[in-house]
């Protein structure tokens, strides 16, 4: 697209596009020989995440240039009083796509507003500009309709735990109550909280601090919370600064369940 025809675009449409681009180098380059770079602690990015972030960028700084960017692998960017930020993780799911598992996400969102989530793999891209939430694939956009039929709930059992050892995510998973309703299922990314808001996936819960301003979940939040979830922390309190964790769930009564268990 053209300077000018991104600069058209409303925000729903570049972050959509954003994550579109990310996505398209995530996809490329799947299966390759991947670079990596040392983040300390266990934790690396690929070259797939640093390229597809420049993608985004890319989009994002033409559509957006007077938005201030927070990206994974390349920190902030942008002027420092800009009133408007995009936070962005390229490719969520770096450990999965590493080893060959095409359980990823990219996640394009503006803090507030508009957000997108890309399945590089599936070929869906999740998206709302703050009201409604639609997935599009080949073309086709639909709303998105959030259902517990599934039964299955995405537990983030990474570390690390600051809520234990009052909650840990592994102990929901070993409750009898949790095994009679529910069956868990464990990704590893982000993907999953738009799984929530698609009817993929009942649930998903994570421990964790104030994840709205986070790259990994800003988008995945949005998607929820557009699509008609019910989006708390894991104390039931809402999200925010003081906040911990997140719940997920499709609807009040899985979410009722859930803290039922987490709050025992």
């Amino acid at each position: 697209m053209t300077a000018n025809s991104l600069a058209a675009l409303d925000d729903c449409e570049v972050a959509t596009a954003a994550a579109e681009a990310g996505a398209a180098v995530v996809r490329a380059l799947y299966g390759g020989r991947l670079t990596r770079f040392d983040k300390g602690g266990g934790d690396f990015a690929t070259i797939a995440d640093v390229d597809a972030e420049k993608a985004i960028l890319d989009v994002l700084h033409t559509a957006r240039p007077a938005d201030a960017v927070l990206g994974e692998e390349h920190g902030r960017q942008g002027a420092a009083e800009a009133a408007r930020e995009w936070l962005v993780d390229p490719l969520c799911g770096t450990l999965n796509y590493a080893v060959g598992s095409m359980l990823v996400a990219v996640n394009v969102a503006l803090r507030g507003g508009a957000a997108a989530v890309a399945d590089p793999f599936s070929g869906e891209t999740f998206f709302t500009d703050g009201r409604s939430a639609r997935v599009r694939q080949e073309g086709i956009d639909t709303p998105l309709t959030p259902t517990s039929a599934t039964h299955l709930v995405d537990v983030n059992l990474d570390p690390p735990f600051p809520s234990a050892p009052r909650f840990r995510a592994v102990d929901l998973l070993t409750r009898p109550e949790f095994v009679e309703r529910f069956r868990p299922r464990v990704v590893s990314t982000t993907l999953a909280l738009a799984w929530v808001a698609a009817g993929k996936r009942a649930a998903y819960v994570t421990d964790g601090g104030d994840l709205t301003g986070s790259v990994h979940f800003a988008a995945g939040i949005a998607l929820c919370r557009a699509a008609g979830c019910v989006v708390t922390g894991i104390d039931g309190s809402p999200l925010g600064p003081s906040a911990r964790g997140l719940v997920a769930a499709a609807d009040p009564e899985t979410h009722r369940l859930l803290m039922s268990m987490i709050r025992d």
